[in-house]
């Protein structure tokens, strides 16, 4: 970088009148993020559907979130203030035309061009022009400002990172509202011999989402409940006398109808699952047993899927495919009519010796032949351009889902459990953890879960059993 841009990044520095000639022109280029949406929204109360509800703007005719048409003017503010003239000027006036949409991934240019001076009162008008990657004018207009009469050179102001809560407690409660109708379900709680697990059931079941069937040695149980002051009164309770016999004994209730979902308690992943896997547990369908977690976070417009992170450790062609199928139809349960689903990968090219990427590609083509129906794939995707518009572009690939993936589909468990608890712990997202492709839901939750992705999951499992009356999987 040379040593005058290099400055330019730590140092505001103004043209002063006499320094500002006709002709004279200065420039910045910005990328429209939904944080740039949504920080823009709350500054100005301007919650237009249009700019911040996906769902509405896909119907509109834009077909898509678009940006706000003041952030565009915005930016012309901004290189006045801190380009041409920069520090010092005040604007006096400003005329604007909208020319075209701008969305989400959008890289703006945006130009500002002296065309008159009057030295008699300082004022200066500037031609002001803005238009995105393919050079389409979304903005143009004419500015007059009062420009600085003595040099300002200030180190740049290091502004407070702001970030707005669109996850954690409200998605859960408008997930909990969206189920509140259906009646609780009856579930096996495969062992809750600690604190965490066993107040989570009894959270579940004050939310109205479950009717708890603790399946555990009763003297543990009330152990546990005298020890943390939970109340067991009301409780049904199959006593069993350890984890292996709990696993197997809630395997059985599923499979033989006693109860329409389990939950996992303080049991390992691995014992619980070598209680369902088995034919004998009467649990199997035709699709092989895989994970999902349904996320959000601030950083992304809409909820999203992200599989198979804690089941399926290397997954082949064929069991992939049930992964992708079994995540579809979560995506269908939750209310996303056709998901965008995109297999991920390191790269976004097909590489003979990656075969992530061999996958991916197959899978699509399954899906181009109608062996995987119900959704939209796309793959190999970088996660970078699965979920950003704006590297998409960078990159050239024209998809439907690249920047707007629903579905999340990880290459094996280890780069999945890696991305699902960096978004959780470093992306502040909240998450609900959900088996499919069994007879009856599976909550699969970690002990370092918090109460919300507990009972966000049991409201899905809530949600998917009670399909399962109607359409069994």
């Amino acid at each position: 970088m040379p040593p005058d841009a290099a400055a330019d990044l730590k140092i505001l520095r103004n043209r002063t009148f006499d320094e500002i000639a006709i002709g004279d022109r200065a420039a910045i280029e910005r990328t429209l993020t939904v944080e740039d949406i949504q920080l823009f929204a709350l500054m100005s109360g301007d919650v237009n559907p249009s700019h911040v509800d996906p769902a509405f703007a896909a119907s509109s005719r834009f077909h898509g979130v678009i940006a706000h048409g003041m952030w565009s003017g915005a930016l012309i503010s901004a290189v006045l203030g801190t380009r041409l003239p920069g520090p010092g000027t005040v604007y006096l006036s400003q005329t604007l035309r909208f020319l075209a949409p701008v969305r989400l991934g959008d890289r703006l240019t945006i130009e500002v061009t002296v065309t008159a001076r009057d030295p008699a009162r300082r004022h200066v008008t500037l031609a002001c022009r803005a238009h995105n990657q393919e050079c389409t004018a979304v903005v143009d207009g004419e500015a007059i400002v009062l420009a600085p009469d003595q040099r300002i050179e200030r180190p740049r102001t290091a502004l407070p990172d702001i970030r707005l809560d669109v996850a954690g407690r409200d998605g859960v409660e408008r997930l909990l509202a969206h189920v509140a109708p259906l009646e609780a379900v009856r579930t096996a709680v495969v062992h809750p011999c600690d604190a965490p697990s066993l107040s989570a059931a009894l959270q579940a079941r004050d939310a109205g989402l479950i009717v708890p069937v603790l399946v555990a040695p009763r003297a543990r149980l009330e152990a546990v409940a005298a020890e943390a002051g939970l109340d067991l009164a009301g409780v049904a309770i199959e006593d069993v006398p350890h984890s292996h016999a709990a696993a197997a004994r809630a395997a059985a209730m599923a499979g033989s109808g006693e109860v329409e979902a389990l939950m996992k308690g303080s049991l390992h992943t691995d014992e619980l699952m070598a209680a369902v896997v088995p034919a004998a547990a009467g649990l199997r369908t035709k699709r092989r047993i895989s994970h999902c977690f349904v996320m959000q976070t601030p950083a992304y417009p809409r909820p999203f899927i992200l599989t198979d992170a804690a089941v399926n450790i290397a997954p082949d062609l064929e069991q992939k495919a049930d992964i992708v199928r079994n995540a579809i139809e979560l995506a269908h349960a939750i209310g996303v009519a056709a998901p965008r689903v995109a297999i991920l990968a390191a790269v976004e090219t097909v590489n003979a010796a990656m075969p992530a990427t061999l996958d991916a590609a197959a899978l699509c083509k399954m899906a181009d032949r109608g062996q995987i129906v119900g959704g939209v794939l796309d793959g190999p995707l970088a996660f970078d351009n699965a979920v950003s518009a704006a590297a998409a572009q960078v990159k050239g690939i024209a998809s439907p889902v690249a920047g707007r993936a629903d579905v999340l589909v990880v290459p094996d468990l280890e780069s999945g459990n890696l991305l699902a608890k960096q978004l959780m712990y470093l992306g502040q997202a909240a998450s609900a953890g959900i088996v499919l492709g069994a007879r009856v839901p599976i909550v699969l939750t970690s002990r370092a879960d918090s109460e919300a992705s507990r009972i966000a999951s049991c409201a899905i499992a809530k949600l998917l059993a009670h399909r399962y009356r109607v359409s069994p999987p």
